[in-house]
């Protein structure tokens, strides 16, 4: 029986320098165009699902085009947050003042919104998702009818590392209200027809970012609770319209104090979602292989691992691709893998390395080094 490989990829792509200031004006409460900010985003996403088809890609997005990023768009959603609580280094970064700026030269400035939460968290505008549907609908009308796709949206947890609690007595509590505020937007995509992704760099990450003050036992138990608080909010979507997105952080550094895949390997395999997306080229995390190997994985999951990178331009070959896809196929079978990216290719407006250029000759690379191994498989 022939093989076939899908890909797909994290969800984000490059803005572009006609995009990215208007999300910026729109994120800092700016005046702008509305009607000329839906033409440009409309173009983009038109854009954006022909060259996803073009590459080659089997389950496509909007590339988060509407959004200026991908954790810190909800406070035009939900209430509660205000201010500006700028982050500390990640820890692997602190020491490295001049690499930092270096680092800051190549990716960008982050000039978008870090709010904290500082008071109720409710759902007071989903119209912006609505329109994120229906310009992603029109296009796909118009450029991938019958194609499978996915929106994201931020999980619970991954806004309590992004927007820091100041308001709420407990982790727990800010769980609480995010995934009552979170869970009307997840239903909505899936409503709309579009597979839903569940972004959890909060898993991870922020192990060494967003929660870095915490010693490894209340770093597990945040994280617990926060894959707690994904699954109630997606208590009403079947697993196999959801995947999840974990990784360490899509940025070129050391790397040095990120915790380990196995240390959280049994909280992730807890969350609902069927498929995984994690990362498996960077070369911090590309040896996990064997912990996903040996995990004794439930026969509903669908691995999804990163197979090119996507804090460098390298196009990688299509038979590094194949290689990396036949490991993780001999441990579930390739009708259980999906060939994905390490992360986004634009999680920020404004923000990234990789020229948009080279995004859709990695995808085609993807594209064939899936073909590789499928022929093979």
């Amino acid at each position: 029986m022939a093989v076939t490989i899908a890909t797909t990829h994290v969800g984000s792509l490059p803005r572009g320098p006609e995009l990215t200031p208007l999300l910026l004006a729109r994120d800092h409460g700016d005046p702008y165009d509305a009607e000329a900010f839906d033409t440009a985003v409309q173009g983009a996403v038109d854009l954006a699902v022909q060259k996803q088809i073009e590459s080659g890609v089997s389950i496509i997005s909007d590339g988060e085009l509407g959004k200026v990023g991908y954790s810190t768009y909800i406070i035009e959603r939900l209430s509660g947050f205000g201010g500006h609580s700028p982050r500390k280094p990640a820890l692997d970064l602190a020491p490295l003042p001049e690499f930092r700026e270096k680092l800051a030269g190549i990716m960008g400035a982050q000039e978008f919104t870090r709010a904290a939460c500082v008071g109720e968290v409710r759902l007071v505008n989903l119209q912006p998702l609505h329109d994120d549907v229906r310009r992603f609908r029109s296009a796909m009308d118009r450029h991938g009818r019958g194609v499978r796709a996915f929106m994201n949206a931020a999980s619970p947890g991954l806004i309590t590392a992004f927007q820091p609690n100041a308001f709420y007595p407990s982790h727990e509590a800010y769980l609480a209200d995010l995934a009552d505020a979170m869970r009307p937007e997840y239903e909505a995509i899936v409503a709309a027809g579009f597979d839903l992704q569940l972004d959890c760099p909060d898993l991870a990450m922020s192990r060494h970012t967003g929660y870095q003050d915490m010693d490894e036992a209340q770093f597990l138990s945040a994280i617990a609770a926060n894959v707690d608080a994904l699954n109630a909010a997606t208590a009403n979507i079947p697993p196999e319209k959801m995947r999840m997105h974990i990784c360490w952080g899509n940025y070129e550094g050391p790397h040095t104090h990120d915790i380990p895949l196995e240390r959280i390997m049994s909280i992730v395999l807890r969350a609902r979602p069927s498929t995984i997306l994690f990362e498996a080229a960077n070369p911090r995390h590309e040896h996990e292989w064997i912990i996903w190997r040996d995990a004794g994985l439930p026969d509903d999951k669908i691995l999804a691992p990163g197979l090119i990178d996507t804090c460098s331009n390298y196009v990688e070959h299509p038979e590094l691709i194949a290689q990396r896809i036949e490991r993780f196929a001999a441990i579930v079978g390739p009708e259980r893998v999906i060939a994905s990216t390490d992360c986004g290719f634009g999680t920020f407006a404004g923000y990234g390395k990789i020229d948009p250029a080279v995004t859709w000759m990695k995808l085609a690379a993807l594209r064939e080094g899936a073909d590789i191994a499928a022929a093979r498989l």
